[in-house]
């Protein structure tokens, strides 16, 4: 995800359950070197081995906005669930969570003193922790940056997260193919974005409509929230009042999805289908029931931070992804927006997590 200032939000488990889609990352990457494999006198590079056996200690830092909603939240209890299921070879030092950015930089910066080997930090505000960043890779110390980018590249040496562009795609996708089901040639299609001066927010709006666009429609009466739920309701209200008939919505966000529903209850409005965003396990369980008008929600999965964990294991021991021929960690990983519906919700159960 891109930077978020003035937010304790992105812009993709619950404890056990989450530390899984981090296994699966360094399951597959060997404390064995990698080796050259000969073809007709070519050498050809070869898969990095199995890496899940325990090498050298590595002491991870980590640094996270406050928890204090779901998203964030489930980030942190991912990444202390993969740092426990690593502990042969991890030791995990986690810093209070902050959404004050000098508090964060202070708490990075006493990590750095410490001498941890790699550093996790999601940061509160991209842009205001660069430096810390950059400091921490100019000790030597590896910077696994978490979702909101950094300024540079120069801050941090590999970078995982989220596609927003992707999100907003695949959330018009779906929705043009159910119109197209319904044999509804000119639909009213709604958006609940998120704040609108976050690049996050803008990248989201932008992949709707341009799949929206590819299908022959366009995007319809339109409103922007705080990824909060009081946001949610106040502004889904707004836009009820000001279209009288609609045939489908886009919540970019299912934190602030629940006040979303409790503004479409209250209208006692169910004339339309909606797709949410980021992958609660409250949406989840309206989805496997089938009870309401929330039909599928397109992932921003926090289990992105058990994979961080994950990563950052192999650059502390210096060693590779497993199924890729690559002797380096990549440096960037971006997670896929997939669509949940009722069909495949079972699928998706572990990364769910409580707005």
């Amino acid at each position: 995800m891109t930077d978020l200032p003035n937010l304790a939000r992105r812009g993709f488990l619950l404890g056990g359950a989450a530390a899984g889609a981090g296994v699966l990352l360094s399951a597959c990457t060997s404390n064995e070197q990698p080796q050259a494999q000969t073809n007709n006198n070519n050498n050809v590079a070869s898969a990095q081995g199995d890496n899940a056996k325990p090498g050298k200690m590595v002491t991870i830092g980590f640094s996270a906005p406050a928890a204090d909603h779901g998203w964030i939240a489930a980030i942190t209890k991912n990444a202390k669930a993969q740092a426990d299921k690593l502990k042969a070879d991890v030791t995990f030092k986690p810093t209070e969570g902050t959404n004050d950015v000098s508090q964060q930089i202070a708490q990075v910066e006493t990590l750095i003193n410490g001498k941890v080997d790699v550093l996790v930090i999601l940061p509160f505000d991209g842009k205001a922790l660069t430096s810390v960043g950059q400091k921490a890779m100019d000790a030597g110390i590896p910077v696994v940056n978490l979702d909101r980018v950094f300024e540079t590249a120069l801050a941090y040496r590999t970078w995982i997260g989220g596609d927003n562009y992707r999100m907003g795609v695949n959330a018009g996708s779906y929705i043009a193919s159910e119109m197209k089901k319904k044999n509804i040639a000119s639909p009213v299609i709604g958006e609940v974005a998120g704040i609108d001066s976050l690049p996050l927010t803008q990248d989201r709006s932008r992949g709707f409509k341009d799949a929206l666009a590819k299908a022959g429609f366009k995007v319809g009466p339109r409103v922007s929230a705080e990824f909060t739920v009081e946001s949610g309701e106040k502004q889904t209200a707004n836009l009820l009042q000001a279209a009288n008939k609609l045939d489908a919505l886009w919540n970019h966000d299912d934190d602030q999805g629940i006040g979303v529903l409790a503004a479409i209850k209250s209208a006692n409005r169910s004339e339309f289908i909606m797709v949410g965003g980021a992958g609660s396990k409250n949406m989840m369980d309206l989805i496997k029931a089938d009870s309401s008008v929330i039909k599928a929600t397109v992932l921003y999965s926090p289990s992105m931070s058990s994979s961080a964990i994950a990563l950052a294991r192999l650059l502390g021991q210096a060693k590779g992804v497993g199924d890729l021929a690559e002797h380096e960690i990549p440096a960037s990983v971006t997670t896929y927006s997939a669509v949940v519906t009722k069909e495949n919700v079972a699928s998706y159960a572990d990364v769910g997590f409580d707005s």
